[in-house]
């Protein structure tokens, strides 16, 4: 059990150290392939995009195939791809193996907790098990801005791909003998036409997002990726009501817990991973920092969120979601326009506190947000609302580094500064946060669910810390 327990918390955590490390290295890859903002936001969010649209597939997938099977495909993708990625010649090598990445971790992530859960049938050891496994793994936040920078200052970029190969080999040959296979035989078949319609619809408004600050917001290509993204999305929302096995049950939505909370997941999603997108550039472009500064400079984010967030389900037992949620968006959202008054010539004594506010903000919010979600349905369908909410923030992480990159680059080709255009984009992260907190705290109310139990009852709110 130990064994299955450490392999897993080691697969996650570097799937969620490659969300970070990656950040700390984007100024020496806008330096070194020669790109532009656009590039970098490819960078990100391509694969951001894979893991967005592919973990509810990727979950059903590995029950229905066996999680051992899918957790070491999984890790077999990701480190192939971390390998492509290091030896990128140029800015689409590079993108192209971050689409294999993204591909990789959507596999490995749900293979590894189906593995954990069904290791661990004891309700009690579950979330006992799954709580270390978010711990541990979630180290993995912390870890990559500071081994970020000391990879990219001591060896470059492609540094931070290659030391996933070492993790990656010592999972599969551990997983080879350690891992037992186990799946649901009752596992309903893979929704494709859903999956296909919604990663095109995603990814052809993402893409006219990121390039239409270069091609003009008014070019034909650009209008017709809005359009065909609008069209897509639509096609999937009919798909999803007519098929029987949806990969995502458009009635969960008739219920106003569970809009309410993946809204507000989905706002998590853009404001943090867009924001924090642009932490290390702030350093580095207008502060004039080392990489290493830099990626040290971003930590009090990261380890706020490592802090405060196994407290988050706490609190929210104690006090409610409602309050809970509204506290930490408000802190998030303040902290975040915040940022949008800081300078070049700002001393990091006045901005480090600000970074740690946005991080408070944000672990207060995803555990009870998920636990929110978990509890507007019935306890068979946990699993899914749970992998529904991760979706919804990632989703919102696409969208926020899409558009939050869009205010810098246009703000820029308006003959404003790099510095203001950041300014701008933290103050308009920083908004939308806010609203979102008014928003929750109207309509993020205690219900009773499919099961009777109210809401905002504790069980819920540890069963969502735990699985976050």
């Amino acid at each position: 059990m130990r064994a299955l327990l450490t392999l897993t918390c080691a697969g996650q955590f570097m799937v969620l150290l490659d969300n970070t490390i990656v950040g700390a290295a984007l100024p020496d890859m806008q330096q070194r392939l020669h790109t532009g903002l656009s590039g970098l936001q490819w960078i990100v969010d391509a694969y951001v995009l894979l893991v967005a649209m592919l973990l509810l597939p990727g979950g059903v997938f590995a029950d229905r195939f066996g999680r051992r099977r899918v957790f070491l495909a999984g890790v077999v993708v990701f480190t192939a791809a971390s390998v492509v990625c290091s030896l990128a010649p140029s800015i689409g090598w590079l993108i192209a193996g971050r689409v294999l990445q993204g591909v990789g971790a959507a596999a490995l992530s749900p293979a590894s907790l189906a593995l954990l859960t069904a290791a661990y049938p004891a309700p009690g050891e579950r979330v006992r098990a799954i709580g270390l496994w978010a711990g541990i793994s979630g180290l993995g936040l912390a870890a990559g801005p500071l081994a970020g920078g000391i990879l990219v200052q001591s060896f470059g970029w492609p540094a931070i791909f290659l030391v996933n190969v070492p993790i990656g080999a010592v999972l599969l040959l551990a997983g080879l003998r350690v891992l037992k296979e186990s799946r649901n035989p009752d596992a309903p078949p893979i929704d494709v036409p859903g999956t296909v319609l919604s990663a095109a619809g995603v990814g052809a408004v993402t893409y006219g997002l990121i390039e239409g600050g270069s091609q003009g917001w008014t070019s034909p290509l650009i209008l017709g990726g809005f359009a065909a993204g609008l069209v897509l999305l639509a096609a999937f929302v009919v798909v999803e009501g007519r098929v029987p096995t949806p990969m995502l049950p458009l009635r969960l939505f008739r219920r106003r817990l569970f809009t309410v909370s993946n809204t507000a997941m989905v706002v998590v999603g853009f404001a943090l991973m867009g924001s924090s997108f642009f932490f290390s550039q702030f350093f580095v472009h207008v502060q004039d920092t080392s990489i290493l500064v830099a990626g040290l400079r971003t930590l009090p984010t990261s380890l706020a969120m490592v802090i405060v967030s196994p407290y988050a389900g706490r609190l929210a037992a104690r006090y409610g979601f409602r309050v809970v949620v509204g506290i930490g968006l408000a802190l998030a959202g303040l902290g975040l326009l915040a940022l949008g008054f800081v300078h070049a010539d700002t001393g990091y004594g006045n901005v480090w506190w600000r970074l740690a506010v946005v991080g408070i903000g944000f672990a207060l919010t995803m555990s009870p947000l998920t636990g929110a979600a978990i509890q507007a349905v019935g306890p068979q369908e946990s699993g899914l609302a749970s992998g529904v909410s991760s979706t919804t923030r990632q989703i919102g992480a696409v969208l926020g580094v899409a558009v939050l990159g869009a205010i810098v680059h246009t703000r820029a080709s308006g003959g404003a500064s790099f510095e203001s255009g950041l300014n701008t984009a933290f103050l308009a992260a920083g908004a939308v946060t806010l609203a979102c907190a008014v928003f929750t705290s109207l309509w993020l109310t205690a219900t009773r669910t499919a099961t009777g139990v109210r809401a905002e009852q504790p069980q819920g709110v540890r069963q969502s810390a735990s699985s976050h």
